[in-house]
């Protein structure tokens, strides 16, 4: 049975406190206090109801009567995800379950459980608006990857289908189907908006595009979309057979699409987690005119850079493994360590990659200790 002190928050209160706070700070910057006391309430919430990552914070030695500030608390290495169950709600009273690919692990997807899906829907519209449509309400959207209606389970489908419903217009649809991805029908679109000189936007996976992009250029076909169209991706370039890399995408995509870097735009997010983060140049485009690719987060989510051997928080301009504190992570495991690298400066942080070899060993020593937690 699940621990359930006097003091334990009950989901209803934690999760209306997320919404709160979401609906509060948005995109702004939260004071840290208050993004302290909210994260002590999620961890307390966490701490009472899921007894594996209770397991993995007891052999730390931290619990919500111990820590003293929300960067105490133990991220949850991404691949606990795959090997546990990982969720303050039973698993039959949750409403989605969102899982990873497998691409890394064959045969290991990791889990995310939602009782519901009301804070990872809020947790995704205002950031969307703020970083991808920060000029207008909405935009024509043509979808190159698959939408929810094609897999319940994916919370890149499940995004791309809201981006859909809350901000497209006339005109916006999805051109992945069973079949595939229905190129007729793409061009059809992007000849439409060359016609009509209204501005649209295509959002996919990083390497649906690729795919597109050889079947555009097999064919001769490219296209000079009218201003203020934009490009966003998402991911990397796994299940391809390809060596490209982020600057030769962005390079074809100014050659087939005529749509230069700032108006390209990279999501970064994670089955493990609720919230999305993003490249701020479409918000320092049409602020000033600059453009600023590094990632920038929602005011409910902190991503520390942390040494790859000791796991303690390096400085700014230093090399890191990053760690995510999502709030709207809050039926989980709010803090999450992942495999990827990271810079900061003052303006946001850059993605460097995955760790690898002697890097991420650290993140190797913390999956044991998980298992061994919950031996």
């Amino acid at each position: 049975m699940p621990i359930q002190p006097v003091s334990a928050p009950t989901r209803e209160d934690v999760k209306q406190a997320v919404l709160d706070f979401i609906s509060r700070y948005g995109c702004d910057d939260a004071p840290d206090d208050a993004f302290d006391a909210l994260a002590r309430l999620v961890f307390a919430f966490q701490f009472a109801n899921n007894a594996p990552y209770r397991a993995y914070c007891t052999s730390k030695r931290v619990t919500p009567a111990t820590m003293t500030h929300w960067s105490d608390i133990p991220p949850m290495p991404v691949d606990g995800f795959k090997m546990l169950t990982l969720t303050s709600t039973p698993e039959d009273e949750c409403e989605a379950v969102f899982t990873t690919s497998g691409t890394t692990h064959p045969g290991q997807k990791g889990r995310n459980f939602h009782p519901d899906l009301e804070v990872w829907d809020a947790s995704m519209i205002g950031p969307f608006r703020h970083f991808i449509l920060p000029d207008r309400e909405r935009i024509r959207i043509g979808v190159i990857s698959p939408a929810w209606d094609m897999n319940e389970h994916s919370s890149l489908s499940r995004y791309l289908t809201r981006a859909v419903e809350c901000c497209g217009t006339e005109g916006s649809d999805c051109f992945f189907h069973a079949e595939g991805l229905e190129f007729d029908r793409i061009e059809r679109f992007l000849d439409r908006a060359v016609e009509d000189g209204e501005p649209v936007m295509l959002m996919g996976a990083s390497s649906a595009y690729w795919y597109l992009l050889e079947h555009l250029r097999g064919s001769g076909r490219t296209f000079r979309l009218p201003a203020d169209s934009r490009l966003f991706d998402t991911g990397g370039f796994k299940g391809t057979r390809t060596g490209i890399t982020v600057d030769d995408m962005y390079a074809m995509f100014a050659d087939v699409f005529g749509v230069d870097r700032a108006h390209c735009v990279n999501m970064y997010g994670m089955t493990e987690l609720s919230s999305q983060i993003y490249d701020q140049n479409l918000l320092s485009y049409y602020a000033d005119g600059s453009v600023n690719t590094l990632k920038a987060t929602p005011a409910w989510v902190r991503s520390v850079m942390l040494d790859p051997q000791t796991l303690t928080p390096v400085e700014d301009g230093e090399t890191g493994v990053i760690a995510h504190y999502d709030l709207a992570n809050w039926n989980s495991c709010l803090a999450i360590l992942t495999e990827d690298l990271g810079v900061r400066s003052a303006d946001g942080y850059r993605l460097l990659g995955r760790a690898k070899g002697a890097e991420a060993r650290g993140c190797s020593i913390t999956v044991d200790e998980v298992m061994a937690a919950n031996a």
